[in-house]
């Protein structure tokens, strides 16, 4: 991870700390094995779905796989899962959250 880190740019003391899942413990938690048998077949076993999760106080509010109809591995729309659309969607969700907040009021 620490090499991947240094070829994204990630700065060592920064905001973003990236950690691998070499025995697939979180992927399996999380239900993100991909279990498509193209991936399989060429052997990656075991491999993670492409996604991303919005998580406020443990709890998932939004989650995003870039996986598709004959795209297991999401390698034709990668950008579902990016900080872009992310961001777009904390956006949308806090929006909503603050409107219900505020008719609770």
């Amino acid at each position: 991870m620490k090499a991947w880190a240094e070829a994204q740019e990630v700065p060592e003391d920064g905001l973003l700390t990236m950690m691998g899942d070499p025995y697939g413990t979180v992927t399996s938690a999380l239900q993100m094995e991909m279990t498509h048998s193209g991936p399989k077949s060429v052997g990656l076993v075991d491999r993670c779905k492409r996604f991303a999760l919005y998580v406020v106080d443990g709890v998932v509010k939004i989650k995003r796989i870039a996986e598709g109809e004959g795209d297991p591995a999401g390698d034709d729309k990668p950008e579902v899962t990016l900080a872009e659309a992310m961001l777009a969607e904390i956006v949308i969700y806090n929006a909503k959250t603050s409107q219900t907040n505020d008719k609770e009021l």
